[in-house]
């Protein structure tokens, strides 16, 4: 029978609580009140106080046995009220420096807190007819979690002590003479293989082999945006890994955006390589266009508007949705004009196309003394092609006379 139970309560516990459910409790209540979780609820750091006080209390057994004697009263006769403050005890408890709750308030609050466990990182590869009407996808992760059989321990209640090698740091500073010198050195603690704790085999969790984790199947939702782009990121709190003593980590999806077979995209507009013949070009017609959401677009082209090779035509309000404006981009159509085969051109058919199309441009005849060469045009394979195209675009980036990534030298006026 105890004099008083306000710790016991402000823990959630009962008087005969065992020293694992007092940390349990501690845990759970610390992190649910810290500050830093409840910036604007003032009561919070208050409770978060009163917590880790009733915890630092119980957690001693000396103090313990004064409090369930003659309550805080007797404690505090017996010089035992003070105390440590509650985030040096939650450090302690946890581990400080660089926790998920450090350096919010901008230095009001030193950074102790929980440590975080390793966010999952995975790209979510979506193709362009999901990103342009949206969709959600299922998607299935490995993940993690607190054996549920021994609560995260990695053995039976008890069992589990702090290794004595290296006082639970999982490392050992070890010296080493070579010749007149010392050497220190860090190494793993070989009696705990750096796990900082030591469980015997036979008291090992039988679920977990004495890992405090088990891995678990885990489904979640991933709403792809309309209008989304490759980079942008889904992110998931607290469904990532978990480990004893951290806070549970994230899962995050980078989207992917597959090539497509179709259409080519540029922020929120969409590209399209028209292939047309050349009567069409001159003379006018309709192509048809597949679009992202299975809608075919009848594109008219007017008689009497020529085409020529390479010219871009705008259909507007066509392209991607945009995810900022709410609205569309414009679809390009790229025309690539078609010519005939040679066995086309007939002395006939010739002569039709001289009395339809405008007249040949005139050259201006070389000099009366000029010496003159007669060629023919020769066939292009694969190989030359690609040899003329790359000297096209060497010449374009070496303006000036200046090659591509020279250099170049500018006089400074004094």
């Amino acid at each position: 029978m105890v004099k008083e139970s306000t710790y016991y309560d402000l823990l959630g516990v009962g008087p005969g609580a065992s020293e694992s459910e007092l940390k349990s409790a501690y845990k759970k209540g610390a992190l649910k009140h810290h500050p830093d979780k409840n910036a604007h609820n003032p009561a919070a750091a208050d409770k978060f106080k009163e917590i880790s006080h009733a915890y630092e209390v119980l957690s001693d057994p000396q103090k313990r046995q004064i409090y369930d004697q003659y309550g805080a009263e007797g404690l505090e006769q017996g010089g035992a009220g003070g105390g440590m403050a509650a985030e040096d005890l939650f450090a302690q408890f946890f581990g400080g420096g660089g926790g998920a709750f450090g350096g919010m308030f901008g230095g009001g609050m030193r950074e102790t807190g929980p440590k975080k466990a390793r966010t999952i990182h995975h790209v979510h590869k979506v193709s362009l007819e999901d990103i342009y009407k949206g969709k959600v996808s299922k998607l299935a992760l490995q993940k993690s979690v607190i054996c549920p059989a021994c609560d995260g321990r990695g053995g039976k209640e008890g069992a589990v002590r702090t290794c004595t090698g290296c006082n639970g740091v999982g490392m050992k500073t070890m010296m080493r003479q070579m010749g007149p010198m010392i050497q220190r050195f860090q190494t793993i603690c070989p009696d705990c293989q750096g796990e900082c704790e030591i469980i015997r085999d036979k008291d090992r969790c039988k679920r977990c082999s004495g890992k405090k984790t088990v891995v678990e199947r885990k489904v979640l939702h991933v709403h792809v945006d309309k209008g989304v782009k490759t980079g942008h990121k889904v992110d998931f709190r607290g469904d990532g890994d978990q480990a004893p003593g951290m806070l549970p980590g994230d899962v995050q999806f980078e989207i992917e955006q597959k090539p497509h077979s179709r259409f080519q995209r540029k922020d929120d507009d969409l590209f399209y390589q028209a292939e047309i013949d050349l009567l069409t070009a001159l003379a006018g017609g309709q192509i048809h266009i597949e679009h992202l959401d299975d809608r075919w677009l009848t594109v008219t082209v007017e008689p009497g508007e020529v085409i020529s090779p390479g010219e871009i035509k705008m259909i507007r309000g066509q392209g991607m949705p945009s995810m900022r404006h709410h609205d569309f981009g414009n679809l390009y159509i790229q025309f690539d004009v078609k010519f005939p085969s040679a066995m086309f051109n007939t002395p006939e058919r010739i002569a039709q196309l001289e009395e339809i199309l405008p007249p040949r441009k005139q050259f201006a005849p070389p000099p009366a003394d000029a010496m003159i060469d007669d060629f023919n045009l020769e066939p292009v394979d694969q190989s030359g092609q690609r040899r003329a195209q790359g000297a096209t675009s060497m010449d374009e980036d070496e303006e000036d006379g200046v090659p591509h990534g020279a250099e170049r030298m500018q006089c400074a006026s004094q």
